[in-house]
This record gives C-alpha cells, sequence and structure tokens, in this order.
C-alpha cells in the first residue's frame, strides 16, 4: 500500500464492514471518560456512515450531550497477526437525521433492524466526517482529510439505487449468486444485493456481508446496468 493508495483502503474499509466501535464521551463525568460501544453501521455514497440508536443506550445519551465521535473499523478479522492488517478511526460529530433515503439504506444493509427502526425510542444518526486516522499495518500510518477521502460520485446513483437492487434481487438473484460464488468465492445460497454504490455493489447472507468492487467508478445511474451485466459474464466465464 502506497501513500496514494490510502484513501481507497479507507474507503473500501468503511464499505466493507457492517459494525463498528463507536467511541464517545460519557455525560455528566467530571475527568470526561470515553466510553466504547459496538454499533451497526452502513455508509452513503459519499461514505458518511449511518448508525440506529437507541435513545435507552449510553452512547446515544452522550451524543445527545456531546456529538463529537470516533468510530473505529476494523479490517483484521481472521489476520494470524492482526496487527499487520488495516483499521481507520472516522472521527466527526454524529447528528440525528430524518432522510428517509439514509435510513432506507441503513436498512437496506441491515434487514433485521426493521423489526426494531420503527419504535419511538430508536432513531437514526449520521456522522458528519472530519477526518481519518488509517493503520494500515506496520508503518503505514497516516490522518486523511475529508475532502481527500472523497469518494467518487455518479450523478442520479443514490436516488436510482432502491430500484437497481429490487430489480437484481427479484428478477437476478441467479446473477448475484453468481457474483457471491465466482468473483468473490463466497460459499452459501441466498446472498442477496443490498447496496450499489459508484465504486462496488454490498451483498449479505445471513451475518456474512460480502463487497464486490468495480474495475471502475460508475459515472452515472445509467452505467449500472451495463456493469452488472459485463460482471454476469465474468461469473459465467469463471465457471
Amino acid at each position: 500500500m502506497t501513500q496514494d493508495d490510502m484513501p481507497g483502503t479507507v474507503r473500501a474499509l468503511l464499505r466493507g464492514l457492517d459494525r463498528a466501535s463507536l467511541a464517545t464521551s460519557l455525560p455528566g463525568e467530571a475527568a470526561g471518560w470515553p466510553y466504547v460501544s459496538l454499533v451497526l453501521v452502513a455508509v452513503d455514497h459519499d461514505l458518511t456512515p449511518i448508525l440506529l440508536l437507541s435513545d435507552l443506550a449510553e452512547h446515544t445519551r452522550a451524543i445527545q450531550a456531546d456529538g463529537r465521535v470516533s468510530l473505529l473499523f476494523d479490517g483484521t478479522a481472521g489476520l494470524d497477526q492482526p496487527l499487520t492488517g488495516p483499521r481507520a478511526t472516522v472521527v466527526g460529530r454524529a447528528e440525528r437525521t430524518e432522510d428517509e433515503r439514509l435510513k432506507a439504506r441503513f436498512l437496506a444493509r441491515h434487514p433485521d433492524a426493521a423489526l426494531y427502526a420503527g419504535f419511538k425510542d430508536f432513531a437514526f444518526y449520521r456522522v458528519a466526517v472530519e477526518r481519518v486516522h488509517l493503520v494500515g499495518g506496520f508503518g503505514k500510518i497516516r490522518w486523511i482529510d475529508r475532502a481527500e477521502l472523497a469518494p467518487p460520485l455518479a450523478a442520479g446513483l443514490a436516488d436510482a439505487e432502491p430500484g437497481i437492487v429490487d430489480h437484481m434481487n427479484e428478477d437476478h438473484g441467479d446473477a448475484v449468486q453468481l457474483y457471491a460464488e465466482k468473483l468473490i468465492g463466497r460459499t452459501g445460497i441466498g446472498w442477496k444485493m443490498t447496496g450499489i454504490d459508484p465504486e462496488g455493489i454490498d451483498l449479505r447472507l445471513g451475518g456474512q456481508v460480502a463487497r464486490l468492487d468495480f474495475d471502475a467508478p460508475l459515472g452515472a445511474a445509467g452505467e449500472a446496468r451495463q456493469i452488472l451485466v459485463a460482471l454476469v459474464g465474468k461469473a459465467r466465464a469463471a465457471i
């Protein structure tokens, strides 16, 4: 990994993981004790983390008092030497959101959360990212500003995403399964697409998530069909 690759590594980490460690500052503590908890997370097309939190949770009370948070995305799972693997700490400010598109993107990523997302004591939050500290392994460490981290955006894709995802799952489930098996090397039957952004697609099967990156980012929503069809051809050629 070179210095130029580091923003891409961060984007891959944030898009590829469905959970993170959330650090807040406990309110009412004279010493300002930090508090860390596990949260489910999705990220928007612009890499904004999206959270669904209970009003009864300690971290939510902390955010209501002080919106400054950190999120650790840990990509070291399964490594014999975890300290050689990548992890990124996102520093930003959490604020409650009523954006229906953000809610839908989170629930597509975490379908089981629909069981409680509508409860009165649950709310969605977005984290406005200010900077990220990446540790990509020994000696591969640096801060990355939000501007440098900014991913490519595809015109109209965020709005078109729900329709594309529904269409692929309902009418082309065999293609989604091929993506998982032949292009990512995952096992199991019943993989579903949960999202598409300019840099790739997200898949899920039960508690497993997977990420398939495009060779080149999309420039507009209209390019999605072409690349998804091409990926099917690539997957079939691998059989």
